[in-house]
C-alpha cells in the first residue's frame, strides 16, 4: 500500500516558517490541519487554515494561515517580553 502525502507550509503562528509532510486524505489535501506542539513545556493545539495550494513536481505543496480563535492560547513569559 502506497501512502500518498502532501506538503504543509505554516505561514504564520506558532509553527511560522515550519514545514511538513502530511497524508493526503482521499487523495487531497486537508483544508484545515491541527498541530499538537509544545510550547513552554505545555502541549498545545494549534488549527490552521489553508489559504493556497499548488502541484510541483507531482506533489502538493499546501500554504496555511494560524487561526487564533479555534486554538489554544499561547501566553508569553514576562521574561521572553523583555528581550
Amino acid at each position: 500500500m502506497t501512502v500518498e502525502t502532501y506538503v504543509a507550509e505554516f505561514l504564520d503562528g506558532p509553527l511560522e516558517g515550519e514545514f511538513s509532510q502530511r497524508a493526503l486524505i482521499d487523495g487531497e489535501p486537508e483544508e484545515r490541519v491541527s498541530v499538537i506542539a509544545a510550547v513552554d513545556g505545555l502541549e498545545s493545539i494549534f488549527w490552521y487554515g489553508e489559504v493556497g495550494r499548488r502541484e510541483s513536481a507531482g506533489q502538493w505543496r499546501v500554504q496555511y494561515r494560524f487561526d487564533p480563535a479555534a486554538s489554544d492560547p499561547v501566553e508569553a513569559d514576562d521574561d521572553d517580553l523583555n528581550l
